[in-house]
């Protein structure tokens, strides 16, 4: 089971005495040179008069910006506490037994703008960069990442169980392979006999779904019938119904969580 997070967008800066950066250290180390790159890019613009505008954030994360300045030299934190948004929140990576974080760390992969991939026990510093963003020097980013991430990934998603919980910048960078059984999970609420998509409550109900599946007992989901069976154990509390659409001709399948 690989289990695809975005960033949140909101970070929390690792403290002051914390050691800084260490790339080589990262998983995934085939992703260093385009790392290198990125980053170096991301100091380039970010100390330019016009950053914010190039990296589409309003004036008011102004210091967020000025801070990439210092990414090489910034104290870093392990992935699981610097990503600190809604998906995050409700998910509590950090705060596992040690055989859910051994399961974490083998299953959940967050896909960033910056890094490419990372686990939740890689340690980065907070910085400011979407997937969207055509970075001077890189281009788009999800471009630039697309063929280093179907490396990285492609043999262990091959035949094997995708769950998707990224947004759509981020589904941009890399698209499982054909044998890959690639499920999409989506969040409707149902109001009076009426569903909709929803977009703030989908993060909170996204990491919910993380959690219980690095935290339940048994063996992880192996296919989409499999997941839809584990988050169906949510019912009657977290969520009123789970759904899996049908095989689709080619792209993923679907997975409703509908909550009220």
């Amino acid at each position: 089971m690989l289990v695809l997070l975005p960033p949140s967008e909101g970070k929390t800066p690792a403290p002051p005495t914390a050691p800084p950066l260490d790339l080589d250290a990262l998983s995934h180390g085939g992703l260093t040179p385009v790392r290198e790159k990125v980053l170096d890019a991301l100091v380039a613009v970010s100390g330019r008069p016009d950053a914010c505008d190039v990296l589409g954030v309003s004036a008011g994360l102004a210091d967020e910006v000025a801070r990439n300045v210092g990414l090489r030299g910034a104290p870093a934190a392990r992935a699981s506490r610097v990503y600190t948004g809604v998906l995050y929140g409700a998910a509590g990576l950090d705060a596992l037994t040690p055989a859910a974080r051994a399961r974490a760390v083998g299953s959940v992969r967050v896909v960033s703008a910056l890094w490419g991939l990372l686990t939740v026990d890689d340690v980065v510093p907070a910085y400011r960069l979407s997937m969207g963003t055509d970075l001077p020097g890189i281009g788009p980013l999800a471009a630039a990442w697309r063929g280093p991430l179907g490396v990285e990934l492609g043999d262990a998603a091959d035949g094997g169980l995708v769950v998707d919980c990224r947004s759509a910048a981020y589904r941009a960078a890399w698209t499982p392979p054909a044998g890959a059984c690639w499920v999409d999970v989506r969040v409707l609420r149902e109001v009076d006999g009426r569903r909709s998509v929803v977009s703030h409550h989908a993060k909170h109900t996204r990491g919910v779904l993380t959690r219980h599946l690095v935290t339940r007992r048994g063996r992880a989901p192996r296919d989409a019938e499999e997941l839809a069976d584990a988050a169906s154990a949510l019912v009657g509390g977290a969520l009123h119904a789970v759904e899996l659409g049908p095989v689709p001709r080619r792209g993923a399948r679907m997975l409703s969580l509908v909550v009220t």
